[in-house]
C-alpha cells in the first residue's frame, strides 16, 4: 500500500485539512492517509488545547471517510521521541511492507531546510515526502537554496500544487472563537459543536 502520513497540529482540524488529505489521496493514488496530530510535548510547537481534545476532533472529522485514519504515535511517544523522525521510524515498523510518504506544507519544508527540526537530516535521508504548495513559497527554490534539502533531492520530494489557493488557518479559527466570531463553516460541523460544547479557544493570549 501507499500511505500518506499527514502530520499537523490540527489545532483545530479544518475543512482545508480534509480537502488537502482528499486531494493528496486522489492525486498520488494513495491507499490510506494517516492523520498524525502533533504532541504538545514538542518544544517546537505552541499548542492551544490539550492532546485529548485535538484527538477527539480528528476522530469526529474523519469518522465517515474510510480513506482516513487517526495515528496517535506521536501523542503517546516517550518524552524526547515525540518528533517526526522517531514517529516515521515507528510507522515504518508498523507498516513494513508498505510505502510511506510524510505529507507536509511548503512552509514546513522551509523549516526543515533551515535545520530547525529535531533529527531533520536523518528524517530527510530516510523518508519520502509529499509537499503541498503554500502561497508565496517557491518549492523548487526552497530546495535549491538549502544544502540539507538539495543534497537529498533524488526524487523523494513530490511537489503538489493543489490548483486552488484555499487556505484556512487554524489560527484564524481560534481567533474567531476567542472573540465571539462565527467560523462555523470553516471546520467540520461535528468539530464546531465539540468546540462550543467544551468551550475551547475562549481566550487567546
Amino acid at each position: 500500500m501507499k500511505i500518506g502520513v499527514y502530520g499537523s497540529s490540527f489545532d483545530p482540524v479544518t475543512n482545508v485539512h480534509l480537502w488537502t488529505a482528499s486531494t493528496i489521496f486522489h492525486r498520488k493514488k494513495l491507499d490510506k492517509v494517516l492523520f498524525l496530530p502533533s504532541s504538545n510535548k514538542r518544544r517546537d510547537k505552541n499548542l492551544n488545547i490539550c492532546d485529548h481534545h485535538r484527538i477527539e476532533m480528528v476522530k469526529l472529522a474523519i469518522k465517515d471517510d474510510p480513506r482516513f485514519e487517526l495515528s496517535t504515535e506521536e501523542i503517546y511517544a516517550p518524552l524526547g521521541r515525540q518528533y517526526t523522525y522517531f514517529t516515521m521510524q515507528i510507522l515504518k515498523e508498523t507498516y513494513p511492507n508498505d510505502e510511506l510518504f510524510f505529507v507536509m506544507g511548503a512552509d514546513l519544508l522551509e523549516n526543515i531546510g533551515q535545520g530547525s527540526w529535531v533529527q531533520g537530516d536523518k528524517l530527510l535521508e530516510e523518508n519520502q515526502f509529499i509537499v503541498m504548495a503554500r502561497d508565496g513559497i517557491d518549492m523548487l527554490k526552497t530546495i535549491a537554496q538549502s544544502p540539507i534539502l538539495r543534497n537529498v533531492d533524488d526524487g523523494r520530494f513530490q511537489l503538489v500544487d493543489k490548483g486552488l489557493a484555499m487556505e484556512i488557518s487554524s489560527t484564524y479559527i481560534r481567533e474567531e472563537f476567542s472573540r465571539g466570531g462565527e467560523p462555523r463553516y470553516l471546520l467540520p460541523e461535528s468539530c464546531y459543536q465539540y468546540i462550543k460544547e467544551h468551550r475551547l479557544y475562549q481566550e487567546i493570549e
